[in-house]
This record gives C-alpha cells, sequence and structure tokens, in this order.
C-alpha cells in the first residue's frame, strides 16, 4: 500500500511538473502534496502507536518527516504568497527566521521519534510523537490560515 501511494504521489509531482514545465514547478501545489503526504505518515504513525502495533515499521515515514522539514522552507520563497489556494500567512515570508527555526523543530522532534522507533520502544515512540505534533501545531497557529 505505501509504495502505491508513494507511486502516486511522484506521478502527482511529476503531472504537476510538466504543466509547470515552461514557467518551473508551481512551489504553492508542491508544498500542498507534500504537506498531504506528512499528514499521511503522521497518520499513520499515530494509527500504529493507538492500536499497540509494532512501532519499528514507523522509522520510515518518521526520517521522512525529518527530510520534509529540512526542505520545507525553500518551498516558500518569495513569490509564493498567494494562489493555489494556499494558507501560507504572510508571517512564512516575513519572519522567514522564525518559520525555518519551527521546520528545525519539526526535523528534530521527527528525529528523535525515528530513533525511538528504530529501538522498538513503543512508550517512547509515543511521547516522541506527541512532540512531533506539538512543533506542527505550533508552526500552524504561527504561519497557516485557519
Amino acid at each position: 500500500m505505501l509504495k502505491k501511494l508513494a507511486l502516486a504521489s511522484a506521478m502527482v509531482l511529476a503531472a504537476s511538473g510538466m504543466a509547470q514545465a515552461q514557467s518551473g514547478p508551481n512551489l504553492i501545489e508542491t508544498r500542498q502534496v507534500a504537506f498531504a503526504l506528512l499528514g499521511g505518515d503522521f497518520a499513520g504513525i499515530n494509527a500504529v502507536i493507538a492500536l499497540k502495533g509494532d512501532v519499528k515499521t514507523l522509522e520510515g515515514r518518521a526520517r521522512a518527516i525529518t527530510r520534509y522539514a529540512a526542505i520545507m522552507p525553500s518551498l516558500f520563497p518569495q513569490g509564493t504568497a498567494a494562489g493555489s489556494n494556499t494558507k501560507a500567512l504572510p508571517e512564512v515570508f516575513s519572519d522567514a527566521a522564525g518559520f525555518q527555526k519551527a521546520a528545525m523543530a519539526m526535523g528534530a522532534a521527527a528525529t528523535k521519534l525515528a530513533d525511538a522507533a528504530k529501538a522498538g520502544d513503543a512508550e517512547l515512540v509515543a511521547t516522541e510523537a506527541k512532540a512531533v505534533g506539538a512543533t506542527c501545531g505550533a508552526c500552524h497557529n504561527a504561519y497557516r490560515a485557519k
């Protein structure tokens, strides 16, 4: 199932890229797809935790969140504040340093989550998942329209 989702996601991004080949990628749509995938990864993590499943399977999802956090700020350059139903608040652009810091916090929390998953520590995974959720919420509160 995950491979099918990854393939479908790649196809969406490729199609978006082909449509925008003349003028470059549509970064608003690219980041919206990436956030949807991140949300899917996080929902999957929370489902495994809730079902008391094998937390070792969550390492890859958590590392994907870490990788996205590292590139997320680059998907919000000046000139992408409007269009494609973006929910980015002006503060994403006026407080780029704060946004970068928030992304780094999410990446650090996701790395801790991945490490806990790799170790198979279900209790620590649950704790670290809450920490990742808190970093997401803090960023949404500061930089995303409701």
